[in-house]
């Protein structure tokens, strides 16, 4: 009785074919949670590459689908991860909100305000926060828009006089 070795299968062929019939599910599944085609197509080339690397234990698997998905998918969270702290670190400003500190603005933006008169209030809600022209801030306060206008530009002077800043 002669033993006969057992069949090699061409990884490389087998590897070829996987990925012919998957890579464009996987393009479309990550471009769909990227929402861009470079950073698809880059996380697409790094999970096959990883897949490559491992296929001869990879290839033999029952799903190796559901594997080539986790690892994209993987590499996805970590990409965003890291530019979450590469933005923390870069970028000033973006620590957690401060629910005090917001408490505090607040009854300072009310101190302020109660320094200007309600119709100086109302102009400058209507031009400078909500951004109507002053004609249609005028047809809203029922004047005339340079009312409008001497109305909110008092309110300004009014609070930068008051350390509200450049308003």
């Amino acid at each position: 009785m002669v033993e006969t070795a057992p069949r090699r299968v061409d990884a490389a062929a087998d590897f070829d074919a996987f990925f012919l019939e998957e890579h464009e599910r996987l393009f479309r599944a990550l471009y769909f949670v990227t929402g861009d085609r470079r950073d698809a197509e880059d996380l697409m080339q790094d999970a096959f590459a990883k897949l490559w690397e491992r296929w001869d234990r990879i290839g033999t698997m029952e799903d190796p689908t559901g594997y080539l998905f986790r690892v994209a998918l993987n590499g996805f969270r970590m990409r965003r991860r890291h530019a979450a702290v590469v933005a923390a670190k870069v970028i000033p400003g973006l620590e957690p909100r401060d629910a005090f500190g917001d408490a505090e603005m607040r009854a300072d933006l009310r101190t302020l305000l109660r320094l200007v008169t309600p119709r100086q209030r109302a102009a400058l809600l209507l031009v400078d926060l909500l951004g109507y022209g002053s004609e249609e801030a005028a047809r809203i306060l029922e004047v005339r828009p340079s009312t409008v206008r001497a109305l909110a530009s008092h309110a300004r002077s009014t609070l930068r006089e008051a350390g509200g800043g450049d308003g």
